[in-house]
């Protein structure tokens, strides 16, 4: 059995913030900007400087902030 999409953690300084669908095999650069785009994290980054983004493909995608 093979999923066409799994769920991804996006964590905003290692704690997590919200969850996203992604298709498989999306490659690391997409589920950046899609995890930037949510309203949500979008709200909680106002004000903040992205210092990085740490995304492990499949899994998770973490931004740090300041």
């Amino acid at each position: 059995l093979v999923q066409d999409e799994v769920e991804i953690a996006v964590q905003i300084s290692g704690k997590v913030r919200e969850r996203m669908m992604v298709p498989t095999g999306v490659d690391a650069a997409e589920m950046q900007n899609q995890a930037l785009a949510l309203p949500k994290i979008q709200e909680m980054l106002a004000g903040k400087q992205v210092v990085k983004v740490i995304v492990v493909p499949g899994k998770l995608v973490n931004i740090v902030a300041r």
